[in-house]
């Protein structure tokens, strides 16, 4: 299809789109204005009809809930060139419900279009980024490392992980993309699949060891076929001092990932002489869990689908003066709201 910028309802019209194509958006569609909403394109036929379209505005993004703030630097990209300043409060800042996030000052016409859009782009990162600060402060200071690409359109996959790397403060990041786009290795080890192809967790964890380079760390998930202690005292007996961790992944239909699995494995590696084997516990882990499993023992958590959807966080764009006067919805004050966060991008 064709790449041309959107700017009338006339453009629109003349969109044509393959039905064999993918339906995630390109980086030109987006740039382009094909994933707006429609209005926001008769608004620019309507006033440039009146003669408005680049009448000087300010607009302002708040929340209407609390959280960690993300996204400035994928809009500031979004909107390069487009004669627009941006003013936000830097990327990982906390903030409250109604405080000013973000200042758009120019044309309205240079970014009006762009609303869907990004907004999109700060409502995501910034509900991605809360829910990674959550589980990273549940851990008190022990890693918490991001996989959650499974858990969302692999488009947006990356923007996810890295968001909840650089913004959010995992440790690291399974997508590779995601982790590539951090400068950073990918983190992750072996999945269940790879064990059930082999039919044994002991025969994969040799074969593991042995082509894994020197000095790589040696992860082991142990809860694949036999019970979960003796399939980590089996690993660690094999690999010995090559292994680093073994990770639990226990299924709901078997009780899940416990504190009291937890302290046994713990209890019966470091009996048995393998105290520098850590723990990795994965598998629908919350804040709430993270705590109660690093007080069990745990020295590493993987979080998926909680640093995905555990923080729905909406962004709202008002227009806060039109032309230098102040104006408002009803409901919403006039005029500019101060936030001394706010530092231009």
């Amino acid at each position: 299809m064709s790449t041309a910028s959107i700017e009338t309802l006339k453009d629109v019209a003349s969109v044509e789109v393959s039905p064999d194509r993918l339906p995630s958006a390109t980086h030109e569609e987006i740039l382009n204005g094909l994933t707006t909403d429609i209005y926001f394109i008769r608004t620019r036929d309507l006033l440039d009809h009146m003669g408005l379209l680049n009448a000087p505005v300010v607009a302002e993004v708040f929340a209407r809930r609390s959280g960690i703030f993300a996204g400035a630097e994928e809009t500031a990209r979004l909107l390069r060139g487009k004669n627009v300043r941006i003013d936000a409060v830097p990327e990982g800042t906390p903030f409250k419900p109604k405080d000013t996030l973000m200042r758009l000052t120019g044309p309205y016409g240079a970014f009006g279009m762009y609303e869907t859009t990004l907004l999109g782009m700060l409502a995501s990162s910034t509900s991605w980024a809360t829910a990674a600060r959550e589980c990273v402060e549940a851990a008190d200071g022990k890693p918490v490392l991001c996989f959650g690409a499974r858990h969302v359109h692999p488009a947006v996959a990356p923007v996810m992980e890295r968001i909840a790397v650089k913004v959010g403060g995992c440790a690291g990041a399974s997508c590779i993309l995601g982790a590539k786009l951090l400068g950073q290795n990918p983190s992750g080890t072996i999945p269940h699949a790879a064990i059930l192809m082999a039919g044994d967790t002991l025969k994969l964890a040799k074969v593991y060891d042995e082509i894994t380079p020197a000095g790589e760390t040696r992860v082991v998930l142990v809860d694949t076929f036999k019970d979960e202690s003796e399939e980590a005292l089996r690993v660690a007996q094999a690999l010995g001092a090559h292994l680093g961790a073994i990770r639990l992944d226990t299924p709901s239909e078997r009780g899940g990932v416990t504190p009291e699995l937890i302290r046994e494995v713990r209890y019966r590696l470091d009996m048995a002489g393998f105290k520098h084997v850590k723990i990795v516990a994965t598998g629908g882990l919350t804040p709430e869990r993270i705590r109660v499993l690093s007080g069990a023992g745990a020295d590493t958590f993987g979080v998926g689908s909680y640093i995905c959807h555990g923080a729905q966080i909406d962004m709202t764009l008002d227009l806060k003066e039109v032309d230098g006067k102040p104006v408002a919805k009803r409901g919403r004050l006039p005029g500019p709201l101060d936030n001394p966060l706010l530092v231009r991008v």
